[in-house]
């Protein structure tokens, strides 16, 4: 099983999950007749105490215990917590794009918040939503400043990232794409690569030594800006990490992880698809400029 790096910190998308609700040794997960601590309850008995007949014909009559009775993720439910954190990002988004200069305040609480969500091992939820807020207003700040440039370029990426997601998606649900230890090795490496050609480009920007808008994204090879073939490279990977994303819900769901490990699938998405969204819109900005 391949995991996102970082997100395997939680023991909802590790071996260690796979062994505490796998098997159903939580209380909540053990299996039909067990008791939570491992051990045969005695047939027939609760408590000690003989079922009358009226009990043993409720129990029978009762429908099978699902996710929300147990307590455990599920896709609904995860569905309605990444909805919930992406709408209070769409909401930091609007109060961004209204007050460019709060895009500074959201990009390093931002940060920090990332990286206490990445390595927490039980998720917080409004640690998780505070991070989509102060996400949002960096997002909105920054799209207002792309588009009062390059006017309607904020919409285009909009749309592209959307038809990323559900391209992504697709192929995913239909079982055409999956993570692979291979292919997971692939993006770690190609992420390493990208992480360091950024620093320096922001280093040469700094420092003067590129004066464009982008830096060394502008370079031409073959007529095509460097900025465009690196940035597909990148919308790619950040699609691969979608189908990373994907398979820890169907991990997490399958084992019977509790609910609150939902906000953990939820951060995942919202990380990746602002990262999408930014390559997509700097890409279009490098094409337009161009």
């Amino acid at each position: 099983m391949a995991f996102k790096p970082g997100f395997d910190q939680s023991p909802a998308f590790n071996d260690a999950g796979r062994n505490a609700w796998g098997n159903g040794a939580h209380g909540a997960g053990a299996p039909y007749g067990q008791a939570p601590n491992g051990q045969q309850a005695p047939y027939g008995r609760a408590g000690g105490q003989p079922l009358t007949p009226e009990q043993l014909q409720y129990m029978y009559d009762r429908p099978a215990a699902g996710p929300v009775e147990t307590d455990r993720m599920s896709y609904e439910d995860t569905i309605v917590k990444t909805l919930v954190a992406f709408g209070v990002l769409v909401v930091g988004a609007v109060i961004g794009w209204m007050v460019p200069a709060l895009m500074i305040v959201g990009v390093i609480g931002g940060f920090v918040l990332a990286l206490v969500n990445t390595f927490k091992r039980r998720p917080s939820p409004a640690l998780v939503l505070t991070y989509a807020g102060l996400e949002g207003l960096f997002v909105g700040g920054i799209s207002q400043v792309f588009n009062t440039q390059w006017d309607g370029i904020v919409a285009q990426a909009v749309f592209g990232t959307l038809g990323v997601f559900a391209v992504t998606l697709l192929l995913f649900t239909s079982g055409k794409v999956r993570a692979t230890p291979k292919a997971t090795r692939f993006f770690l490496v190609a992420m390493l690569g990208y992480l360091a050609f950024s620093l320096v480009n922001l280093v040469l920007m700094w420092t003067g030594v590129t004066h464009s808008a982008f830096g060394l994204l502008n370079v031409t090879l073959f007529g095509i800006p460097l900025g465009v073939l690196i940035g597909i490279l990148v919308v790619l990977m950040a699609a691969y990490s979608l189908v990373l994303d994907f398979d820890q819900i169907k991990t997490g769901v399958e084992r019977g992880a509790p609910r609150i490990y939902g906000w953990t699938a939820a951060f995942g998405l919202i990380v990746t698809l602002v990262w999408l969204y930014l390559e997509i819109l700097r890409i279009l900005a490098i094409l337009r400029n161009n």
